[in-house]
């Protein structure tokens, strides 16, 4: 049996309690979008609407604080600043139509993502050691998205997934924080 080092013990209470806190918070956020999956959608919404007035305010505080910088460079960041600003406002004027709007884009955004995963991956086929699997992840990609894009029931069921993947992988995490670290007694 050996013995740990100070270093060493402090360094795995560190990653336990991360992993810990991780996994706390993945099963509180997965429980919310489970329980309230709009109001949940809502509040996301409003997080980013937080974090887009905060970038306008700096890119609006580069342009005008930064001497050093050329006309351009300042009148660009004063205007991209401002139009943030404009944005995060317009999102908090309608917290649901920008919910909405959010959804709609990620759906989208996703099944592009999904179709082009599914064409890169028949591009690879002749590279693939596994031809049949690729040829079945390709089809089901594709397939996925596909539906995702014309179908807006499977953004919400995305959404659902979420939580469900966050309060799972959530309990996995805490569980790891509890045994990480531990040396076989055998």
């Amino acid at each position: 049996m050996t013995t740990e080092s100070a270093a060493e013990k402090s360094a795995v209470n560190g990653i336990r309690t991360a992993l810990g806190i991780g996994g706390v918070l993945s099963v509180i956020v997965g429980i919310l979008i489970l329980a309230w999956p709009g109001k949940t959608a809502m509040v996301v919404t409003a997080i980013i609407a937080i974090y887009v007035i905060a970038a306008g305010l700096v890119y609006a505080g580069l342009g005008i604080f930064s001497k050093t910088r050329g006309g351009w460079s300042r009148i660009g960041h004063i205007v991209l600043g401002i139009l943030f600003i404009i944005a995060g406002i317009v999102a908090f004027v309608n917290l649901g139509a920008a919910t909405a709007w959010l959804a709609i884009f990620i759906g989208i955004l996703v099944g592009i993502l999904w179709i082009i995963e599914g064409v890169v991956a028949l591009s690879t086929l002749g590279d693939a050691s596994s031809k049949g699997w690729t040829v079945f992840f390709a089809i089901i990609s594709i397939v996925a998205g596909i539906v995702l894009l014309f179908s807006p029931l499977y953004i919400a069921a995305l959404w659902w997934l979420l939580g469900i993947a966050l309060v799972v992988l959530g309990i996995i995490q805490i569980v790891r924080a509890f045994t990480f670290g531990k040396k076989d007694l055998v």
